[in-house]
C-alpha cells in the first residue's frame, strides 16, 4: 500500500504514517518503502508486532501510540504507553547501527497555541465513565446559549481533533461533538448508554467533521483584503471559497460557508479587511454587532 492509501484508511495524516512506520523500523521490523509509480510500503511475511508478552490493558494502550506524548498524559495513559512500546521492541532486537529513539529526538505538540482550559474536565476524569458505557449527565456552556445548559447524553467516546478533546455523544438521539473545556460539571448517571445501532466512535465523528467542514446554512459573499486571504485560509480552512475568476489590486472575491447566522460574528477581528457583500441578513447581523461593539465603548470606562 502507498503512504497515501494508508492514511486514508487509517484516518490519520502522513506525517502520522510517516513516524509511525520509522518506528516500526527502528523496532526492528522488516518494513520497506519504495518510491515511484508501482511503489509502496511492504511488510514481509511473519515480521509483525510480537504482542504475546503485553499485558490485555498494554494491548490496549498500543493502539494509543499514534497519539503524541502529551495527549497520552492526558488520558493517563502515558506509562502504560511507553511500557508496551518498551515490551515490543525488546522482542526485535538491536539493529547493527542503531539509531537514537524518534521519541528522543523528535517531540509532538498538536494543542493549540495560547489555548487554556476554562473547567477541570480532563479526558482522564472522563474515561473511566465512558468506559462503563452509562449516560452522562453534562452541564455544557456553550457559545451560543447565554448560559450552561444541562444536558443527558449517551456517549460513543473522546474524540482528538487538532489537539482539541471532545466528548462525541447522542442528545435525544441526534450525534454531537461537546468540547471538554467547555463541559462545567458531570456526573455518572447510573445508566446504560443508549446508542444508535451500527454507529461507532469512528463512524460518529468522521459524520460530524465531514458535517461541520462541507455541510452549511448560509453562503457569504465577500471580498477581502489580498494581505488577509491567507490567515483567513487558516481560520476557515474549507469554508472558504477562493473565486479565481474576480481579482483586483486590493481585494479577492471569496464565499465563506458558516452553519450558523450567528457564526458570522468570527469576521469582526478582521475589521474592514472584509467586506460582506451579502446575504442582506449577514450584513444586517454583523453592523448590529459591530453598533453594539462600538456603543459599549462609547462611554467612559467606569473606575
Amino acid at each position: 500500500m502507498t503512504t497515501r492509501e494508508l492514511a486514508s484508511a487509517l484516518g490519520v495524516s502522513l506525517r502520522t504514517v510517516t513516524r509511525d512506520l520509522n518506528w516500526l523500523r527502528d523496532a526492528g521490523l522488516s518494513v520497506t518503502a519504495h518510491r515511484g509509480r508501482l511503489g509502496g510500503v511492504i511488510m514481509l511475511p511473519g515480521s509483525g508486532l510480537d504482542l504475546t508478552r503485553l499485558t490485555p490493558d498494554e494491548r490496549d494502550h498500543l493502539s494509543l501510540t499514534g497519539l503524541d506524548e502529551k495527549q497520552r498524559a492526558e488520558l493517563d495513559a502515558s506509562v502504560a504507553s511507553r511500557r508496551a512500546l518498551s515490551k515490543v521492541a525488546a522482542t526485535q532486537g538491536h539493529r547493527v547501527h542503531e539509531l537514537l529513539p524518534l521519541t528522543d529526538v523528535v517531540h509532538v505538540d498538536s494543542r493549540p497555541w495560547r489555548q487554556a482550559r476554562a473547567f477541570d474536565t480532563t479526558p482522564a476524569s472522563l474515561i473511566g465513565a465512558v468506559r462503563r458505557g452509562h449516560r452522562l449527565r453534562i452541564q455544557y456552556d456553550s457559545p451560543r446559549e447565554s448560559s450552561p445548559r444541562d444536558l443527558v447524553v449517551d456517549p460513543y467516546g473522546l474524540f482528538a481533533k487538532a489537539g482539541t478533546w471532545y466528548l462525541v455523544a447522542d442528545c435525544a438521539r441526534v450525534p454531537r461533538m461537546y468540547r471538554l473545556e467547555r463541559i462545567t460539571t458531570w456526573q455518572e448517571v447510573d445508566r446504560p448508554r443508549r446508542i444508535r445501532e451500527s454507529q461507532t466512535l469512528a463512524t460518529v465523528a468522521a459524520a460530524l467533521v465531514d458535517r461541520w467542514e462541507h455541510n452549511h446554512a448560509i453562503e457569504v459573499s465577500a471580498t477581502i483584503d489580498r494581505t488577509q486571504i491567507e490567515r483567513a485560509q487558516r481560520i476557515f480552512g474549507l469554508r472558504l471559497v477562493l473565486d479565481d475568476k474576480e481579482e483586483s489590486a486590493t481585494g479577492r472575491k471569496v464565499t465563506i460557508r458558516f452553519l450558523h447566522l450567528e457564526d458570522v460574528r468570527a469576521l469582526l477581528p478582521f475589521g474592514s479587511a472584509i467586506t460582506v457583500h451579502g446575504p442582506t441578513e449577514a450584513r444586517a447581523h454583523l453592523r448590529d454587532l459591530a453598533t453594539d461593539l462600538a456603543r459599549h465603548y462609547a462611554s467612559s470606562p467606569t473606575s
